[in-house]
């Protein structure tokens, strides 16, 4: 329960860093605002190197409104341990289309570590390469491009739901979890009630599905709640929480366009699980997941990328 709790948090705190990124560009109306957005800019961007990407075959605009995709990493990282990212979500936005595709991979899932030249669970190329090895890993994966990346520790995730205060979502199930009764319907969570939410598994028919079906609720309640106008009161909460607990590669310009381009994409959001089978090899457990399976989410986000 404890390992299930923590890479809960995760989950939750990864998205949660999007309704940051697109709250930023609110405070452009006012010079106070705008310093100190641009300093948190600055101070969470961490490039990486995206020359070795075959992907794509021109470089993407997004003050062209071009199809761009996300990958959202969840860490638990500690004094000398870079941990692994545990959470690891996928989002494709089409502006055109005014959609949004979100999923997340099941972080045992095995495939090529790209770098490492072996098979493992795909949560650990974080460990061994952090978020340069995790995009390739994720591309080569997928067969897409991941333009940006987002990483967030586990530290931010009730500082984050608090910092937009609060979030709502439509709980489908009623149960019990870490001292909170959810009933069915309309549900306002705190950081603390979002976790609770969020953990519970074992009392789902579903088991980690539904499990994710409610991180991805909550998410979906960050990235709305962030980009709400009313958020310009809660800047200095957000902004202190990304700074201490954020990284991406997105620039202060991309977010600002992806702002400006993008926000109507997120009300339309498309969720689905990625289908694998559990086994073990060599007493180690891993989550397979088909060519076949591969092959159509592959198919999917290529169409929404706008990519032949």
């Amino acid at each position: 329960m404890k390992r299930s709790s923590s890479n809960l948090k995760k989950a939750l705190i990864i998205l949660g860093t999007i309704a940051g990124v697109i709250a930023l560009a609110f405070g452009g109306y006012a010079f106070y605002l705008y310093k100190s957005i641009t300093d948190t800019a600055s101070h969470i961007h961490e490039p990486i190197d995206r020359g070795s990407s075959d992907k794509r075959a021109e470089q993407i605009n997004t003050s062209s409104q071009d199809p761009i995709s996300f990958l959202l990493l969840g860490v638990d990282e500690r004094p000398g341990d870079r941990g692994r990212s545990d959470t690891m979500v996928v989002i494709t936005v089409n502006p055109k289309k005014e959609s949004m595709i979100m999923f997340s991979i099941p972080r045992d899932t095995r495939t090529e570590i790209i770098g490492r030249g072996s098979e493992d669970k795909i949560n650990h190329a974080y460990a061994f390469g952090g978020s340069q090895m995790s995009v390739e890993t994720v591309e080569n994966f997928l067969d897409i491009p991941i333009d940006y990346y987002v990483k967030v520790n586990m530290e931010a995730f009730k500082e984050i739901v608090d910092a937009v205060g609060g979030v709502t979502v439509d709980n489908k199930l009623a149960f019990k979890s870490g001292g909170y009764q959810f009933s069915e319907g309309s549900v306002d969570l705190d950081g603390d009630a979002a976790l609770a939410y969020s953990r519970m598994r074992k009392g789902d028919p579903k088991g980690d599905l539904g499990r994710n079906e409610r991180q991805q609720q909550i998410i979906k309640a960050i990235i709305k709640k962030g980009a709400s106008p009313k958020m310009i009161t809660k800047f200095n909460d957000v902004l202190g929480t990304l700074e201490t607990n954020v990284k991406t590669n997105l620039t202060f310009d991309e977010m600002k366009a992806i702002q400006k381009n993008y926000r109507a994409a997120l009300g339309n959001t498309e969720q689905f699980e990625v289908k694998g089978s559990g086994t073990k090899i060599n007493g180690i457990y891993y989550y397979i997941v088909s060519d076949e399976e591969k092959n159509e989410i592959t198919a999917k986000l290529k169409e929404h990328l706008e990519i032949d």
